[in-house]
């Protein structure tokens, strides 16, 4: 459910307990929250001890509740989650939506692992496969800087317990086999590995699916072109795998052809290495599934 407060803190505190019951009685499990707008009552901001000590609050009635908070516009995280779990995830920081305000950089994506995902987890609203923001909005200029390889390894960089499809379901009709992705990615994880990095320029992750052998992998990549290489050696000795791998197309670009990607499969084991384009604004997704 959305709980879209427009700043009026006080107001959202006087309701909170019925909204919480309300999810509670027709199965809501999670509530994403929002303080878009100026804080309400006057003189305060969103990050003052005033709101820092509502946001607070709003875990914790959650918690009561059994419900998990995903807080957009709070304040920065952190590490709170690990005292209230139930914080499943927060934006906090510029997140997809800049794209169509005006647009941040490519490279903004191979910052924030460093950054902003210190303090725990984010949700970045990664997905979007319709970069041309105009034609949705007519009036909206704005272009969202990256290729769709590139959104479909945010699953992977940005950690979030919590994800979402960001774009609309017309667009994702558009290209079927690339949301396939999004619908195989996991959001819960066992292990971890950062394969390669460089802040400001590309990140290199590989997770692994908790409860399973099956391991995924994100590379995005700022505005200079490059080929990344990686090998497998965190895939479990003896075992076999298939890797299908969404990239960008040789003509990728994140401004002039941001919807050019190829998608192959590959047999592979923990010996296996890769050398793999990453386009300006670019990067790569792979699904690694175990050979039964």
């Amino acid at each position: 459910m959305h709980h879209e407060t427009s700043g009026s803190v006080r107001n959202y505190e006087r309701h909170m307990d019925a909204a919480y019951k309300f999810m509670n009685d027709n199965g809501y499990t999670a509530v994403k929250s929002g303080y878009v707008g100026d804080i309400l009552p006057r003189g305060e901001n969103h990050y003052d001890q005033w709101i820092v000590n509502h946001y607070q609050y709003a875990i914790e009635k959650a918690a009561d509740y059994k419900i998990m908070v995903n807080a957009h516009e709070a304040v920065r995280p952190t590490g709170i989650a690990r005292t209230y779990p139930n914080l499943i995830g927060n934006e906090a920081a510029r997140g997809t939506e800049y794209q169509a305000f005006g647009g941040s950089k490519p490279n903004h994506v191979t910052v924030l692992p460093f950054t902003r995902l210190i303090g725990g987890p984010m949700d970045y609203t990664p997905g979007i496969f319709e970069m041309d923001i105009s034609k949705m909005n007519p009036e909206n200029k704005s272009h969202v800087n990256s290729t769709i390889a590139n959104q479909l390894a945010l699953y992977v960089t940005m950690y979030s317990p919590l994800q979402m499809a960001a774009d609309t379901p017309e667009n994702y009709n558009r290209f079927p086999d690339a949301f396939q992705f999004i619908k195989d990615v996991a959001v819960d994880w066992s292990e971890s590995k950062y394969i390669e990095a460089e802040p400001g320029d590309f990140i290199t992750v590989a997770r692994k699916a908790k409860g399973t052998n099956n391991w995924f992998v994100g590379n995005v990549n700022g505005e200079t072109p490059r080929t990344s290489n990686i090998d497998f050696s965190f895939l479990e000795k003896g075992k076999k795998y298939t890797a299908t791998i969404y990239a960008d197309a040789k003509d990728a670009h994140y401004k002039t052809n941001p919807q050019a990607y190829t998608i192959k499969k590959i047999a592979v084991t923990n010996k296996s290495k890769l050398s793999q384009l990453s386009a300006p604004g670019g990067g790569y997704a792979i699904s690694i599934i175990e050979t039964k």
